[in-house]
């Protein structure tokens, strides 16, 4: 359907009745399946099994017993050095000495190297300081008549002589020298004693010294005896595994279920001209077929029932349908009609 532009619809017919109703939402029921458990496995334990079985064990292992024999002693008698032989030196006369005197050098003969200045002497000297040379001199002549003085100029090349001046120098008259000059040794007379005859001596021997001790030693050194000791044994019982414990694993398949959900069929929300039974047209038996269709469906239509009256009841039940199954809200509209499958719509 076209709409004009203040919202009439373009395409209407003669007739025919239009009211603005309400658009609401359109949903769709769906069903779908989802996962209600995903699949597993299942652990049984399957418990060991034992049995009882009789053995002899080590109760204390085998081992040896040791004796100590002591070491055997006796006493016995020892002469043993107390000091070793030595000498001695016995003097049989002392040394002779004498007094000497005697001149010794304490300072040795030397030589020193002594400089004798240079001499110098002062002298008076003429020297020339500038060679004789010649120079042009402008002279007048006397004797020109020209009326330009300068042609009357006389150029004349004079002797300019030498130049001297006299100066004073310091002059070497005799080199500086030296010469070796001799220092004597200086000498010391000392006293002095003398040995003049060497000592006389002996060699005397002293024995050596020894004395008589008692001790204790050992005869024979201490030692061991060793004895083995068996292993000792006991029988025990005990419990033992026969069949160790082990896990059975189950698959558990997965589990899923039916959910039904509404989907948005068409975004509603809005209000637009749809074609409404005329109220010329709202007849009692259009009201009993739409009440009985709404009763059918499970809406009720007030306490009275079909009382062929569009009351509130009826009309609230209308709206809760429409709302319901996404049609047209308010008034009678032809869709709701035919979605109650009305006769002649």
């Amino acid at each position: 359907m076209s709409f004009a532009q203040d919202g009439l619809p373009t395409n209407a017919e003669p007739g025919k009745c239009y009211a603005k109703c309400y658009i609401p939402d359109q949903w769709k029921t769906e069903s779908e399946s989802v996962l209600a458990k995903e699949a597993s496995k299942k652990i049984t334990v399957i418990p060991a099994k034992y049995k009882t079985i009789t053995e002899s064990v080590l109760k204390k292992e085998a081992g040896t017993s040791v004796r100590v024999i002591p070491a055997k002693y006796e006493t016995r008698t020892e002469k043993v050095l107390v000091k070793e032989e030595s000498k001695k030196i016995i003097v049989v006369s002392p040394a002779k000495y004498e007094t000497r005197t005697e001149t010794i050098q304490v300072k040795a003969p030397s030589t020193r190297i002594e400089t004798i200045p240079a001499k110098y002497e002062t002298k008076t000297e003429t020297i020339q300081v500038e060679d004789a040379t010649t120079k042009w001199v402008k002279q007048k002549d006397a004797m020109c008549q020209a009326a330009n003085s300068e042609d009357c100029m006389v150029w004349c090349l004079v002797e300019v002589p030498a130049q001297f001046k006299t100066i004073t120098k310091r002059v070497l008259v005799s080199p500086a020298t030296t010469r070796e000059i001799n220092i004597p040794g200086a000498n010391k007379t000392i006293t002095k004693r003398v040995m003049v005859s060497p000592p006389v001596t002996r060699e005397e021997t002293i024995p050596a010294v020894y004395k008589t001790i008692t001790k204790t030693v050992m005869v024979s050194p201490p030692k061991t005896e060793e004895t083995s000791i068996p292993a000792q044994f006991q029988t025990v019982t005990k419990t033992v595994v026969d069949v160790p414990a082990s896990t059975s694993e189950t698959d558990i398949p997965a589990t899923f279920k039916t959910v039904t959900k509404r989907v948005l069929v068409k975004a509603g929300g809005f209000s637009e001209y749809r074609e409404v039974v005329c109220s010329k047209n709202v007849t009692n038996q259009l009201v009993r077929q739409v009440q009985r269709a709404l009763l059918a469906k499970g809406y009720s239509v007030g306490p009275f029932g079909v009382d062929n009256v569009l009351g509130k009841d009826t009309r609230a039940a209308l709206i809760k349908y429409q709302k319901d199954n996404g049609l047209p809200v308010g008034n009678l509209n032809v869709e709701t009609l035919k979605h109650l499958k009305i006769a002649g719509y």
